[in-house]
């Protein structure tokens, strides 16, 4: 059994810390809404090549970002570099390697954290930086030409990202979406054929502009999706501090329950040492 003293201690220093978990979720909010802002979901780009692709049948179009083949396919996966986050990076790697072990896919991750959990279950990777805001243009653009790259030259087939989503502030799910074969589903595009008296002239082949598009297509998508990683990064961090918090009311609680449970019983104990021990004098 614990002392009073300790016990005392214990709960002074569960205080400071729900004070400190109570500051870490306040810029943890503030965070999120500054970055939600900052975020751009590119609406008007996506309509632009919505058009340009209405006027280009890729359905007849040839090539390797519009048919995988039998190469072999490939897995990203975007984690977080960031702690207080629960299990959101061990969601994400853990939907990744069950689809690298089932496909025999290649591995790709984002983050150091997702790096060291694919080095313990010992399954090879190709890694990239953390999602850093500042960076995330250049860093979009680095993954976009790699695996460019990696398609133009027969090393990779059909691609996969997985990565956690933010739902709202307090919700995040992990996403998997397919980029590679690109094809109109992928936009949601419904292409509108050209009249048969129309005529497109065409410096380019339609394949090499369906394949210059889908770049484009890849370096907006990943550069979105690592915003929004981030975003359900601050989010998970915003639950999980929450709970936090819970847990540590709940544990002070039992503390003082405890705490005033023995400070009756030394009360009581005392009173009846002191009485027996005027009985004795009389």
């Amino acid at each position: 059994m614990k002392l009073l003293s300790q016990i005392r201690k214990d709960m002074e220093f569960n205080q400071d810390l729900y004070g400190l978990i109570d500051v870490l979720k306040a810029i943890a909010i503030s965070q999120y809404r500054v970055l939600e802002k900052r975020i751009k979901l590119f609406d008007k780009f996506s309509s632009a090549l919505e058009n340009l692709f209405s006027l280009i049948n890729i359905d007849k179009a040839e090539h390797p970002l519009l048919n995988a083949g039998d190469r072999k396919p490939g897995v990203i996966a975007v984690t977080s570099d960031a702690g207080l986050i629960g299990g959101l990076n061990a969601q994400v790697m853990n939907l990744a390697l069950k689809e690298v072990t089932s496909n025999q896919a290649k591995l790709l991750v984002i983050g150091e954290r997702g790096k060291i959990y694919a080095k313990d279950k010992g399954i090879p990777f190709t890694g990239f930086a953390g999602i850093n805001d500042e960076a995330r243009l250049s860093q979009a653009q680095q993954l976009r030409d790699y695996v460019l790259s990696q398609e133009l030259s027969g090393k990779l087939g059909a691609l996969k990202i997985i990565y956690p989503y933010p739902l709202s502030i307090v919700s995040q799910v992990v996403k998997i979406l397919q980029l590679v074969p690109f094809s109109k589903e992928d936009m949601k595009i419904a292409l509108r054929q050209p009249s048969e008296k129309a005529e497109l002239i065409l410096e380019s082949s339609a394949s090499d502009i369906a394949g210059y598009l889908v770049y484009l297509f890849l370096g907006e998508k990943f550069y979105e999706i690592f915003g929004l990683s981030r975003l359900a990064e601050l989010s998970a961090r915003f639950v999980h501090l929450e709970n936090s918090k819970t847990r540590i009311e709940q544990f002070n609680k039992q503390l003082k329950l405890q705490y005033f449970r023995q400070r009756h019983e030394l009360i009581d104990r005392n009173m009846r040492e002191l009485f027996t021990a005027r009985l004795q004098f009389k």
